[in-house]
């Protein structure tokens, strides 16, 4: 099931510059960086109340993340959904019309399972949906 809005994701064109935006212009605590292969971009994160910022920029320079940067310039990339079971969600939602860029889930960020949704499923807005490994310090 989907459980809550896990991330807003915000493609930038200059990774340190808008590091430096959110966390000395904005005061937001900066939470560190990964590189994420799979989807060959490097991201940053900013966690919110609720919910956490997502600084995503192209590792090496491509990936479809540079693509997103060449053809729009920077701004609201995707919205990502938690959801406590990926499969079953994927299965229910394809059930429903809906189309996936990929075939399965992909190895995301902090250790998750993701998988994009095709922006004509959800009006025109780009969805991820993720599902994060279980952590033994959550009460």
């Amino acid at each position: 099931m989907i459980t809550r809005l896990d991330h807003v994701a915000i493609a930038v064109p200059d990774l340190d510059r808008a590091i430096a935006r959110l966390a000395e212009d904005l005061g937001l605590d900066f939470a560190g960086r990964e590189d994420v292969e799979a989807a060959r971009t490097t991201t940053a994160f900013f966690p919110v109340p609720g919910t956490r910022i997502e600084l995503i920029h192209p590792l090496r320079g491509e990936g479809p993340v540079a693509r997103f940067l060449d053809r729009r310039g920077g701004g609201l990339h995707h919205l990502c959904f938690a959801s406590d079971d990926l499969d079953a969600d994927v299965a229910r939602l394809r059930e429903r019309g809906w189309r996936f860029l990929t075939d399965g889930p992909v190895p995301g960020a902090h250790g998750s399972r993701v998988i994009f949704a095709h922006p004509s499923s959800m009006d025109g807005v780009l969805v991820e949906l993720a599902e994060h490994p279980a952590r033994g310090d959550e009460g």
